[in-house]
């Protein structure tokens, strides 16, 4: 007889199939954890601990590489959080408006995830076809009048006008009626109140501006420029300056350049209490007042003394370019030893700025208005601006407060006299 042989079961081929099968398995389960990343918040500058969050997108929005998703909230800037993925933005870790600090997580992104689709727009319903019921319906009446109802032809008789006078209310009375129609008018109008959290840039302005109050010995001094030159220098070569540049010449590029010119002439007004010192500076750095929606922030020109004109009005650019797109870093806004502030590009006249700490003295700028003025003893019309200069007392005495503001006079009315060393 033959003898049958029984094949053994080659047991480790298939614990090699299980094994690279299981391992198959836990390398895509491996590979779906893996695209959930973990978004935390980015470090901050030195001075700066902790921030509010404020999300730009919401639970299942797509969003790309490089795409803001975030804006961190401090006391000078909003920074903006960049996704560094393209995905689903999967889950939200904290809530706007609460207080983060860097390293902290923020959101969970899944990476490669696609966005939801947009719904559809629902199709409009079709029109009645002519043979339905609504179609067939009477029209409605036209006239409230039963046809029964006879129309008069002639006006009723005018009643006669009585010969005693009317008797009039007391008063007390007709008050009352006006109280009570008042209160009810009152009480049918939309009148509605809401209560919005202060940003921490909004809060820190405030706390600075009490601070300058509470600190320095304000005291505001004020003079007039006439406009007529330097608007007939930009009328003369603003297209000559914008071709060569690529930049329309503004007024700021003159104040700038003439407050520098005057603090290297008024050194002091240039200067800064340190305890029981005066730190005084050979360098002019000024800070720019930019109002933007969230708050009023001061980038800083840097050096203006070496600048030309064309080189201001670059820097300005750049810097109202970043304020607008809220790209303006903790850098761009630190040191500054003067600022300039002008109130002139809303419409004001006259008024008198707050110093911003630890600087010693702001100037203020106004607009520019058609007023008549004593010229070699006519009267003429000419385009008048207010200036305002508010200085600390505790350093700065009358004498060089005055004699900086009339060199800032002097200097815009004629350019030249910068250019002269005048």
């Amino acid at each position: 007889m033959t003898s049958l042989k029984r094949e053994k079961p080659n047991f480790s081929l298939s614990a090699q199939k299980l094994s690279s099968h299981v391992s198959k398995r836990f390398l895509r389960t491996t590979i779906k954890l893996d695209d959930r990343k973990t978004i935390v918040c980015p470090p901050l500058a030195e001075s700066i601990s902790e921030g509010d969050i404020v999300w730009l997108k919401d639970e299942g929005d797509f969003v790309g590489v490089d795409e803001t998703i975030a804006e961190l909230e401090n006391d000078k800037a909003n920074i903006p959080i960049k996704s560094p993925y393209n995905g689903l933005l999967q889950k939200l870790i904290v809530e706007s408006g609460d207080t983060v600090s860097p390293g902290g997580d923020l959101c969970i992104i899944e990476e490669g995830a696609a966005g939801a689709p947009p719904p559809a727009a629902a199709a409009p319903p079709p029109p009645p076809s002519p043979s339905s019921p609504k179609a067939t319906e009477e029209p409605p009446k036209t006239s409230s009048i039963p046809d029964s109802t006879p129309i008069p032809t002639t006006p009723p008789p005018v009643p006669q006008v009585p010969s005693q006078p009317i008797s009039s209310k007391p008063a007390e009375s007709v008050k009352a009626q006006e109280a009570q129609f008042n209160a009810f008018s009152l009480s049918n109008e939309k009148r509605s109140e809401k209560k919005v959290k202060m940003n921490r840039m909004r809060l820190k302005i405030a706390q600075r501006l009490k601070e300058a109050q509470n600190t320095c010995a304000m005291l505001t001094t004020f003079n007039e420029i006439d406009m007529s030159n330097i608007i007939s220098l930009r009328k003369q070569y603003q297209e000559a300056f914008q071709k060569k540049h690529g930049f329309k010449l503004g007024f700021m590029s003159a104040f700038l350049k003439a407050s520098a010119y005057a603090l290297t002439d008024q050194p002091v007004v240039n200067a800064v209490i340190d305890d029981n010192h005066i730190l005084y500076r050979d360098y002019v750095d000024i800070s720019v007042a930019v109002a933007t929606p969230k708050g009023l922030v001061v980038p800083v020109v840097r050096n203006v003394e070496s600048m030309s004109f064309a080189d201001i009005e670059k820097s300005l650019v750049d810097l109202g370019e970043k304020a607008k797109t809220g790209a303006l870093a903790i850098e761009d806004m630190e040191g500054g030893t003067f600022t300039v502030s002008n109130g002139g590009v809303f419409g004001s006249m006259f008024g008198t700025p707050i110093i911003n700490p630890p600087q010693s003295a702001i100037l203020g700028m106004h607009g520019v208005f058609q007023r008549p003025v004593a010229v070699d003893g006519k009267v003429e019309i000419r385009p008048m601006m207010y200036i305002a200069l508010t200085y600390d007392h505790r350093l700065i005495d009358g004498r060089e407060g005055v004699t900086f503001l009339k060199k800032i006079k002097s200097a815009v009315e004629d350019p030249r006299m910068m250019f002269l060393d005048l």
